[in-house]
């Protein structure tokens, strides 16, 4: 995780405020816009949740498995929470951009190690490991 980056003294204040984050990423804050921190970070998130919408409306038109479909929302509340986090460089958006992240991969790493598995059978390796892919 990289350090903390303190805002400057003399940065623009947006309509969110002074920024409440531990982070404040490379690009100027309000610069483009009045009511988004970061702008070009904001929407570059649109790269994320639109093909993560397109997968899900993809999962209910082919009745694929509910692990395609759960991969799918992960990945948009990734977006939603990274485009919320760097509109408004707030704290709790912070939490909503990181946070799904490690969900999302812990749960990723099981369905790619469930490929493995035979349908129906479950072993002490599949409870172990997700276990350890929960607590994680």
């Amino acid at each position: 995780m990289p350090p903390y980056i303190a805002p400057e003294e003399n940065a623009l204040i947006g309509i969110w405020g002074k920024p409440t984050s531990t982070l404040d990423w490379c690009e100027e804050n309000y610069v483009t816009t009045y009511y988004v921190a970061e702008f070009w970070n904001t929407i570059s998130n649109l790269a994320m949740i639109l093909p993560a919408l397109v997968g899900v409306w993809c999962c209910f038109k082919f009745e694929l498995e509910m692990r395609y479909l759960l991969s799918y929302l992960g990945l948009l509340l990734v977006g939603i929470g990274s485009l919320l986090f760097h509109g408004t460089l707030r704290y709790g958006m912070q939490l909503l951009d990181e946070l799904p992240m490690l969900i999302l991969s812990s749960f990723i790493l099981y369905s790619l190690y469930e490929m493995g598995q035979v349908q129906g059978a479950k072993t002490v390796r599949t409870y172990i490991t997700a276990t350890i892919l929960v607590t994680y």
